[in-house]
């Protein structure tokens, strides 16, 4: 008889194969609207971060108030990890993990102080199982983050920079590039001199035309055409708060995105490894089935030759 241990092998893997591949559909249902989230977000985005930028050129020395202020050296520095409440999504927890410990490893050998901050459960269990200084937690929406949870998170941070407690905030998350491609990305929010938005220009802008900017403009000298009211400084006391929600806010959606994309991906990938292991499952089950006839058709024959 066939071993009728492949059999079951055969049918445990075709349940794992209809499992995978249910998943794979709703993962693909899930990052069309992340999709569509992102699309909607990334031009409001931009448009703060380029005021941000400006309002701030327009201010020269930036005033002295507390989520403004820089300060003379950094002693410790934020670390906030944006990962998934689940896993099943090949690399995309483990490389921002990996990513942020590797940075905050390298600021401890500079003799500065981290601590963390962490979204998704991936993120806040890694951390905690590695003994880090997990100031904030945060989980329970990674699959369909809302304003509300970025805001929570921001006012953490900042808080955290206004009272002293941090010099330094980064982030970590998964930019959203396509289904096959996710990106690592790090970005400096606070303080405001140092973050990324002073970087260049921000990818938004990208294959824009310019009839946003007054004719004649520059883009080193468009603050000069600019004329604020309220002056730049109380703009900036009002857009900051604003300018690190949304930026934690984008982040968050490109990591659902992100997730989305990279669990499609990785339950197509164990869809087809399943097929691969049924075809090879039943090659041998067919090659053992026939074995075994063999053997009973020479037992039938040698049972009839001694009966002669």
């Amino acid at each position: 008889m066939a071993d009728k241990g492949v059999q079951g092998r055969i049918s445990s893997v075709k349940n794992i194969e209809k499992i995978t591949r249910a998943m794979e559909m709703v993962a693909a249902a899930r990052l069309r609207r992340a999709e569509q989230r992102i699309s909607h977000l990334r031009p409001y985005a931009g448009a703060i971060r380029r005021m941000t930028r400006q309002a701030s050129e327009a201010a020269g020395n930036l005033p002295s108030v507390p989520v403004l202020a820089e300060r003379e050296s950094v002693r410790t520095a934020a670390i906030l990890l944006v990962t998934g409440d689940r896993g099943l999504a090949g690399a995309f927890n483990s490389q921002i993990i990996r990513a942020g410990l590797r940075a905050g490893g390298e600021l401890e050998a500079e003799g500065k102080t981290v601590v963390y901050y962490a979204s998704g459960r991936r993120g806040v269990s890694s951390l905690t199982f590695r003994k880090k200084d997990l100031k904030g937690e945060y989980t329970g929406f990674t699959d369909r983050p809302a304003y509300a949870d970025a805001r929570t998170i921001a006012s953490d941070l900042t808080q955290a920079f206004v009272d002293g407690e941090v010099d330094r905030v980064d982030v970590f998350y998964n930019g959203y590039v396509s289904a096959l491609t996710q990106e690592v990305t790090r970005e400096t929010l606070l303080p405001l001199q140092e973050a990324s938005i002073f970087e260049g220009d921000d990818d938004e802008n990208h294959g824009e035309g310019d009839g946003d900017q007054p004719a004649g403009a520059s883009d080193s000298g468009h603050s000069a055409l600019v004329e604020y009211e309220p002056d730049p400084e109380e703009i900036l006391q009002r857009l900051v708060p604003e300018y690190v929600q949304i930026s934690i806010y984008r982040a968050l959606l490109e990591s659902t995105a992100s997730e989305h994309g990279a669990r499609m991906t990785a339950m197509r990938n164990a869809s087809e490894n399943a097929g691969d292991l049924i075809k090879d499952l039943t090659l041998q089950f067919n090659r053992e089935r026939q074995a075994a006839i063999t053997q009973e058709i020479m037992e039938v024959v040698a049972g009839a030759e001694s009966l002669v």
